[in-house]
């Protein structure tokens, strides 16, 4: 037996086939065909412009998110005085074999 959500699945299915075939029989078959194109292109139109009025007046009504500067690290023009400051600000333990050589040819 089907579930409840396939049987409304194929119920939206089955009215989205007469819907296609009704709207083919109004433009093409009936004496409303001018008529009938006129409300589809309205009703398009209006749905489009809808939703841009909607996006702007969120937009419009939404205040601006707060400035997160203290996140944000300064990037320096140059990296080498970026890694003089972490080497200041930062002492190594060096023991011995282990000096800024013998990690650079360790790599």
């Amino acid at each position: 037996m089907a579930s409840k959500d396939q049987l409304i699945g194929a119920l939206i299915f089955v009215g989205s086939l007469l819907g296609i075939a009704l709207y083919f029989w109004l433009v093409f078959l009936s004496a409303w065909d001018v008529l009938i194109l006129k409300i589809t292109a309205f009703v398009a139109i209006s749905a489009v412009l809808g939703i841009v009025a909607w996006v702007g007046w969120t937009m419009s009504t939404t205040p601006p998110p707060e400035e997160i500067t203290s996140e944000i690290p300064e990037l320096s023009s140059e990296p080498e005085e970026e890694e003089k400051k972490e080497e200041e600000s930062k002492p190594e333990e060096k023991t011995e074999g282990q000096g800024r050589g013998s990690r650079e040819s360790s790599n």
